[in-house]
């Protein structure tokens, strides 16, 4: 009767242990297999880097006009202020509205939104290559800004639901869309230079058509048909989403970023009293929007997040490097066009190791991810970060590019790269499936605010060490401007990224991460190296959010 007993608990053919049987089957499959929603491998490759196209798409757009600006400026006529808006005013349109756009894709569907936006980046890009006015360029080089802002939300949303468990699959598919940021700039830079080599500036725009042009194809064919259940277009509908939180962010964001872009070129510098005007009322505007959202029922930005100590720390160490990261890369560019005399071509060559190097250190992100201690990875690029910026500061008018400026971009991409890993995935794991596109737009966000932020202090350095030596009179060199620019200003930018990379590296030890992307076998219990939120006070943070702790 034992044995008999034995065999029947064996061969247990119930429908609840066949129930059982399927979850554990489905829940192994959705770990360490291809997800169910592609058809192939093929089809899941594609979308993943349409998603990382996406992502890049603003860092592309600006690594795209930074080497060929001093061009574009000749041509059109445009002053310093009117040259610096080409990159502003993409950077500032991007980060305003990205936290609008999370909220509408969670909230009414991301697939369309993210394959009109794509189409409609194309289109831009298009318009912008026939410019003939510097505020037709202007303009149109927001609207681009303005696109890439409705693409990222729901790219990261469908990516973080498709790819919902913890795997070593989520963290190939999130390392190579953790590069499209980095990335982008420097393939962005390399195609513009040669487009503008081979046929003239407008070129590099018709290029960047065609780009995306071919992706919203990809897109229409790979991006998985359901991820969510959206909520219908009706006044309920409207009435749930966070209209007053998306004006105030919009708002807020776009008065503190503006006044950072422009401050450089005001009458009386930061001293200008509506640039003081400006900065104080996006703050206002900023911190009112905090606080709505702590008080409104359905938050366009769930506040629980942020009570996370780890979550807070990464975004800090994020912004610290990153702001670092893109002044820095601006003012490179800068310097190799006006001080080593290169043409775009030669500077986008001599920007190539930030690509090359990119794709090495995310390859190899996405097989250590779940391995190795995610603090000691993000300690690895902090210090990366401060010592390229180091050897960039140290390097003198004649200092031989192998010397000093190759290394330091191979430093660079690694810090950008591992910490842009490790974010990435902790911020999408911060918040449950139907949030999605909303951490990709907060993550995202912070990112754009850095480029307002440390492009208007390097600008305000630069200007102020220009002035101190004759060198140059605006934010950026004016098309009639001929003579060699002095180093002293770059080199002061650099030490700006020194300190910023610096203060960033400080702030690791007190991180308390393991590894992440660890699938565990079954009946093995979660252990201190698998991303968690835990804690009570976070706990009670998510509910006053609206969050369910049980689906993080």
């Amino acid at each position: 009767m034992a044995n008999r007993d034995e065999s029947n608990e064996k061969h247990d053919t119930s429908p609840d242990a066949e129930q059982q049987s399927s979850n554990s089957s489905l829940t192994v499959k959705s770990q360490s297999d291809r997800p169910e929603c592609f058809r192939s491998t093929i089809q899941e490759l594609l979308f993943v880097s349409t998603a990382t196209m996406a992502i890049a798409s603003s860092s592309f757009l600006q690594g795209n006009v930074m080497v060929i600006s001093s061009f574009i400026g000749r041509d059109l006529h445009m002053t310093s202020a009117e040259i610096t808006w080409i990159t502003a005013s993409s950077a500032l349109a991007a980060g305003s509205f990205l936290l609008f756009f999370g909220g509408v894709a969670d909230t009414f569907g991301r697939k369309p939104l993210f394959i009109g936006s794509l189409f409609l980046l194309s289109i831009f890009a298009l318009g912008c290559g026939f410019a003939t006015t510097p505020l037709y360029m202007d303009i149109f080089n927001g609207l681009m800004g303005l696109c890439s802002a409705a693409a990222v939300p729901p790219a990261v949303g469908i990516l973080g639901a498709v790819y919902e468990k913890p795997s070593k699959r989520k963290n190939y598919a999130f390392a190579c869309f953790s590069a499209g940021n980095p990335l982008g700039f420097a393939f962005g830079s390399i195609s513009s230079g040669i487009s503008t080599k081979l046929f003239g500036w407008r070129a590099s725009f018709w290029w960047l058509a065609i780009i995306y042009v071919f992706f919203t194809v990809i897109a229409f064919f790979t991006v998985p048909e359901k991820q969510q259940d959206k909520e219908p277009f009706s006044l309920a509908a409207i009435k749930k989403f966070d209209v007053l939180g998306a004006l105030l962010a919009i708002a807020g964001i776009a008065l503190f970023s503006s006044s950072l872009s422009i401050a450089g070129d005001a009458p009386q510098g930061w001293r200008t009293p509506y640039i003081i005007v400006l900065i104080i009322l996006g703050l206002v505007l900023m911190i009112s929007f905090v606080l709505w959202e702590a008080f409104f029922k359905y938050p366009l930005m769930p506040l629980g997040a942020w009570k996370n100590r780890e979550f807070s720390l990464l975004m800090g160490i994020l912004l610290l490097g990153f702001m670092a990261f893109f002044s820095s890369s601006f003012f490179l560019s800068l310097y190799l066009q006006r001080v080593k005399q290169y043409s775009a071509l030669e500077t986008a060559v001599h920007l190539l190791p930030l690509a090359i190097m990119g794709i090495i250190v995310n390859i190899i992100a996405g097989l250590i991810l779940h391995r190795v201690s995610n603090k000691l990875l993000v300690a690895i690029g902090a210090l990366s970060y401060t010592t390229a910026f180091l050897l960039l500061a140290l390097e003198k008018e004649n200092t031989s590019y192998w010397a000093m400026t190759f290394p330091a971009l191979c430093l660079i991409v690694i810090g950008a790269d591992l910490e842009f890993n490790v974010a990435n995935m902790y911020v999408m794991s911060s918040l449950p499936p139907h949030q999605q596109s909303i951490a990709g737009g907060i993550f995202n966000t912070v990112t754009k605010l850095c480029v307002a932020i440390g492009l208007g202090i390097s600008t305000a350095i630069f200007n102020a060490i220009s002035s101190s030596t004759d060198s140059v009179s605006g934010t950026m060199p004016s098309s009639a401007t001929t003579a060699v620019d002095d180093i002293k200003p770059y080199t002061a930018v650099y030490w700006f990224a020194v300190a910023s990379a610096g203060a960033s590296l400080l702030l690791v030890p007190w991180l308390r991460l393991g590894t992440q992307g660890a699938t565990k076998k079954p009946g093995e219990a979660q252990g201190d190296t698998n991303l968690q939120l835990g804690g009570e006070a976070k706990a009670e943070g998510r509910k006053e959010n609206n969050v369910d702790p049980a689906q993080l």
